[in-house]
């Protein structure tokens, strides 16, 4: 069955990252929305865009990513027209990338609604995902910032959350009472028995109108360099102002820096999600999502892996062979340059090592 669009829908990609939490597959000049970790034969960024081209179609669909990766992005995606492809200069975190998509959208389409969705997720069920972002979009509609809560199925530690409150009479789309941050297991599992929060997956849809007045009342330093970007854009002067303008924008993510203020003041709503949502978010994660093997290992461009009376550890390579006894819940990951092994459980902890490399000044690992 072929999708209707969604009227005057813009979705937006954010693309970027440090190459922190896979490394060190992921680099900072090879993030991981470049690698086919979803089982697929494309990548992560390949199938974002995927799900997200029946809503709009190509002419709709942004792409906001760092300027060192923008040649690979642009062999990924070569159907994607090159005006919707925007470079950032330099790193200023997630709300200047997304303000100033909305600011674009806004100016080719003053009715246009903007919906952001990370490079780097994984959707399971596609029709479902759909059918939200419909709903999201109808929500926003109205005005509100809407974003996109996933129905917990755990006590996530390494989450943010949302707080739900009243019915919006829209589907089954909540007020948001406030939104909290990544926190302890004891309180993650309060959150979790009661019933009245959701995972903050960052997934945002709004009119883009309504997220630019709520910049312009939070942010208005933010809001005078978007604007002043999107309106030089297509000009000659464009690429000039956008280098000029954008290290001058507050670097903030677009949770702190509007939608916090935004949902203080009753202007966010939520539309709650089950359609089998991964934050490929680290190591042990990833072994999760991708085939294992009989004994529970996952293997991941090994050329061949002997695993002898070991069982549960991700495997990941640079196509050479690898040898594991007696190991259990490790993962092993060879880099070319650089060998990584540390517990499963542990995974979450690789920004450590990537802090510690910084500070011994081994970029050449970074």
């Amino acid at each position: 069955m072929t999708l209707t669009p969604v009227d005057n829908f813009y979705p937006v990609v954010p693309a970027g990252g440090s190459g922190t939490r896979l490394w060190p597959l992921s680099r900072r000049n090879r993030p991981k929305f470049l690698f086919p970790l979803g089982g697929e034969d494309v990548s992560l960024l390949q199938s974002t865009v995927r799900r997200l081209l029946p809503l709009a179609g190509p002419d709709r669909l942004l792409v906001v990513t760092g300027a060192a990766h923008v040649a690979a992005v642009r062999d990924q995606l070569p159907d994607l027209p090159a005006a919707n492809l925007l470079a950032e200069p330099s790193p200023r975190n997630s709300g200047p990338a997304i303000a100033l998509a909305a600011a674009l959208a806004h100016s080719r389409n003053p009715d246009a609604v903007t919906g952001s969705f990370a490079a780097d997720h994984l959707i399971a069920d596609v029709p479902g995902f759909h059918q939200v972002v419909r709903t999201a979009a109808e929500v926003a509609g109205t005005g509100l910032l809407v974003t996109i809560g996933l129905t917990p199925t755990r006590a996530e530690t390494g989450y943010g959350y949302i707080q739900t409150g009243e019915p919006l009479g829209i589907g089954a789309a909540r007020a948001v009472a406030r939104f909290k941050e990544k926190p302890d297991l004891a309180t993650a599992r309060d959150y979790v028995s009661s019933g009245d929060y959701l995972w903050n997956a960052g997934m945002f849809v709004w009119r883009a109108d309504a997220l630019l007045a709520e910049v312009r009342r939070l942010l208005p330093d933010l809001y005078e360099g978007v604007t002043a970007i999107a309106a030089a854009y297509a000009g000659e002067d464009g690429p000039q102002v956008h280098g000029q303008v954008w290290p001058t924008l507050p670097a903030v993510s677009i949770d702190i820096g509007i939608m916090e203020g935004a949902a203080a003041r009753g202007q966010v709503g939520c539309v709650p999600g089950d359609f089998g949502w991964t934050d490929v978010g680290d190591w042990d994660t990833l072994g999760g999502v991708l085939p294992a093997d009989g004994t529970g290992t996952v293997a991941l461009d090994v050329e061949g892996l002997l695993a002898l009376d070991s069982s549960d550890c991700v495997v990941a390579g640079s196509g050479r062979s690898v040898v594991l006894l007696g190991v259990r819940d490790l993962v092993v990951v060879d880099g070319g340059d650089v060998v990584f092994v540390c517990p499963r459980d542990r995974a979450q902890d690789v920004g450590a090592v990537v802090q510690a490399l910084r500070d011994a000044g081994r970029g050449d690992l970074l």
